[in-house]
């Protein structure tokens, strides 16, 4: 008795408007998961908070990451993730236009030993400071997270991560790290 007809046009615009409506939800899920940030933590940890120098590189499947002493945040097509870092040793490096120090410390990220780039620990020390109280943004992700303990002086294994892309960032005017996620 309250049943609308099946032939009657708002019935069937109704049916439409829903239909549109499925579709328009499925059509907005992603496709892909969001990037692993765990992952990239624990083979940070690992490095940092070795007795040796070591190095080791992560894949990333990121867009842009957010890096710095802390922890770590990945943004892709999947959504964004975050995790932190367990090791209180981590040191993100940066690569600003113009700045000796960060160049520096990407130089011992890339393998150089610390004491041919610095001339003395406290300058080593004084460099990690600097960049361990710099503000972490959203940058370009490189394809591979970067990362290598370094001992010198009073600073024991301090685990260098570089994690943006070279060049700058739409999204940043401070610093530009190496990471490859995937």
């Amino acid at each position: 008795m309250f049943d609308a007809p099946v032939d009657a046009w708002y019935v069937w615009l109704g049916v439409a408007i829903a239909s549109l409506v499925v579709f328009g939800v499925a059509a907005e899920l992603p496709t892909t998961p969001p990037p692993d940030a765990t992952r990239a933590v624990n083979t940070v940890d690992s490095v940092a908070g070795c007795e040796y120098t070591a190095t080791a590189e992560q894949p990333l499947s990121a867009r842009e990451i957010k890096l710095d002493s802390r922890g770590l945040g990945l943004r892709g097509k999947g959504g964004t993730a975050h995790a932190a870092f367990v090791s209180d040793s981590v040191v993100p490096v940066g690569s600003v236009d113009g700045s000796k120090r960060d160049t520096r410390l990407r130089r011992v990220l890339n393998g150089t030993p610390p004491d041919v780039v610095f001339d003395s620990p406290t300058d080593f020390d004084s460099a990690i400071r600097d960049e361990q109280n710099h503000r972490a943004e959203w940058m370009g992700a490189d394809s591979t997270l970067r990362i290598r303990c370094v001992s010198w002086g009073s600073r024991c294994d301090v685990g260098l991560v570089n994690g943006h892309k070279p060049n700058r960032s739409p999204h940043s005017s401070r610093c530009s790290l190496s990471v490859s996620d995937s």
